[in-house]
């Protein structure tokens, strides 16, 4: 455990479906709300709020809001290439993702990397993010290839800070 990198996590998952659908899954509010979070606003650098279909562009500003999950998560896009990368600020560390094509398939590889090394981003971020990106690229995976969504959505469950629950 002494040569656990507490700064950083990579998750892997094969999708069968194309690289641009993916890429709209991730970059566009319509995308992102149908596996991940209830509601998700861009707004441009200058401030201008971005449609639902309009892929995000480097500098953007988000806020999103989660199902079951009373909090405002906030943050910058840092890089869009349009096609197969994006990366964004979230809770204070870098989150990347890539798309790649391979066995008929697309591989993304998310890492989340600047993790604070403090006891208490250890256990929200490396942990919590941890899991919940797991879960959270199975619900892609399952929203993509089945139309299924695992997020339970009811909105008068109220789960607290998440960690305890794999479908927040």
């Amino acid at each position: 455990m002494e040569n656990l990198n507490w700064n950083q996590f990579i998750k892997k998952i094969y999708i069968k479906t194309s690289i641009e659908d993916l890429y709209k899954y991730w970059a566009t509010q319509e995308g992102i709300e149908k596996w991940f979070l209830k509601s998700a606003n861009y707004t441009s650098k200058d401030g201008t709020k971005r449609s639902s279909d309009d892929p995000v562009r480097q500098g953007d500003e988000y806020v999103w809001e989660w199902h079951n999950f009373e909090y405002l998560g906030k943050g910058e896009i840092i890089e869009a290439n349009g096609t197969n990368h994006l990366a964004f600020t979230f809770e204070g560390s870098t989150v990347s993702i890539d798309l790649s094509s391979g066995r008929d398939m697309t591989l993304i590889a998310l890492t989340q990397s600047n993790i604070r090394e403090d006891e208490e981003s250890k256990m929200k971020i490396y942990n919590g993010c941890s899991n919940g990106w797991t879960f959270f690229l199975a619900n892609l995976k399952a929203i993509a290839e089945h139309n299924i969504s695992l997020v339970d959505t009811k909105p008068d469950l109220n789960m607290g800070d998440g960690l305890e629950w794999v479908n927040v």
